[in-house]
């Protein structure tokens, strides 16, 4: 039984000293270009925008402004960009976005920053 408690403790510090690693690991802005980025926004302001509007205010598909994701998580909506919504008009973007950049996507979804620009 204390072999057992001793597996697991070593296990779960072993998980612990890794959360930072991984939490950096997924920092998108420096594993993205800035011409990759530029790239993605004009994605998102013109395919995407292509339904939810090119001020992403809204049309065929929902708002995509802060205030209309505040029930939303960043990995639901990175998800939701790569595998897209059944029974819906909204896509899958796997086949052209990796799982980096539709979190960036993502992220400025969230903080507004695609909009703006």
């Amino acid at each position: 039984m204390s072999q057992l408690v001793a597996i697991t403790t070593l296990a779960l510090s072993q998980a612990i000293l890794t959360l930072p690693a991984f939490a950096n690991a997924t920092n998108t802005n420096e594993s993205l270009t800035a011409e990759r980025k530029k790239a993605l926004t004009h994605i998102v302001k013109q395919d995407c925008g292509s339904c939810h509007g090119m001020t992403l205010k809204g049309g065929l598909g929902p708002a995509l402004l802060p205030e209309n994701l505040e029930g939303k998580t960043v990995p639901f909506l990175q998800y939701t960009i790569l595998h897209g919504r059944t029974s819906t008009a909204m896509p899958p973007w796997k086949s052209l976005l990796t799982e980096k950049e539709a979190l960036w996507i993502a992220e400025q979804l969230k903080e507004g920053k695609v909009a703006d620009k």
